[in-house]
């Protein structure tokens, strides 16, 4: 009896818990939640294929015709690169054999011209010279010497480090304004022509008033321009000749304005 008891009590208590009270139930723990079913292993999944572009959409036999045109397109740009470089470049063996087939090839509609970018390169030295009537003191008139106008400019700008736009481009300017707006015979071509023709006989006067001995003793009564061309020198590999002799353009007697004259330009 005591032994059933006893139990009861144990079973109704517990062991650990004290006499008289009702020990608390264990908790259950919590549920873990159903895992998916995993698929069954099978093949690995291939990724999507991406669709072909350009030539490789192409049929084969497309795309033979495709590189057979990519080719011709290629080799014609080579030659056409090939004979421009070759109708600009300085003589050698290629033009002198085959110069015919590069001028039907280029010329006219392939024509270069350094225009585009700039002036074409110099193959002349031009020379501006001028010589003056001059009226005296003692009322004689003095013919003076051929003064190049173009060599002082040039030995002023070798001496100087910096020179001025002047010294560069005045005297140059002005002759290349004076021959686009003359014709050969050198009568001017339009208003502009008796423009130029003034702006330069300006020009030339001062020069002589500030460099020539024998004007600046007396009064500049009239002016005679002139041009005197010379050829580039080839460099000695080209094989080339080419006269030395200068060739003389030769401008009328200009007279000069009494504003010119007496102190004008002076």
């Amino acid at each position: 009896m005591d032994d059933a008891y006893d139990e009861g009590v144990d079973a109704r208590h517990g062991p650990d818990a004290p006499s008289g009270t009702r020990a608390e139930p264990e908790p259950a723990p919590p549920a873990r939640p159903a895992s998916p079913e995993q698929p069954p292993p099978g093949p690995p999944a291939e990724s999507p294929t991406l669709p072909r572009t350009g030539v490789a959409a192409l049929s084969p036999r497309y795309q033979v015709g495709a590189a057979l045109a990519l080719a011709l397109v290629a080799v014609a740009a080579c030659v056409h690169l090939g004979m421009v470089f070759l109708s600009v470049a300085p003589a050698n063996t290629v033009t002198k054999q085959h110069g015919k087939a590069i001028e039907d090839w280029v010329y006219p509609e392939f024509e270069q011209n350094w225009k585009l970018f700039a002036p074409n390169p110099l193959q002349q030295n031009i020379a501006v010279q001028v010589r003056a009537d001059v009226l005296m003191p003692d009322g004689t008139t003095s013919t003076t010497g051929w003064n190049d106008l173009s060599a002082q400019d040039g030995r002023a700008i070798d001496g100087s480090l910096v020179p001025s736009h002047t010294v560069q481009n005045e005297l140059r300017r002005a002759w290349d304004f004076f021959t686009s707006t003359h014709g050969t015979d050198n009568r001017p071509i339009g208003l502009r022509g008796s423009l130029s023709e003034q702006y330069l006989r300006r020009i030339v006067v001062m020069r002589m008033y500030k460099g020539d001995a024998t004007s600046r003793k007396g009064t500049i009564e009239r002016v005679q321009v002139r041009s005197s061309t010379t050829n580039v020198t080839p460099p000695d590999w080209s094989g080339e000749k080419v006269s030395d002799t200068p060739v003389y353009r030769v401008l009328p007697w200009w007279t000069v304005t009494k504003d010119e004259a007496n102190g004008g330009v002076r």
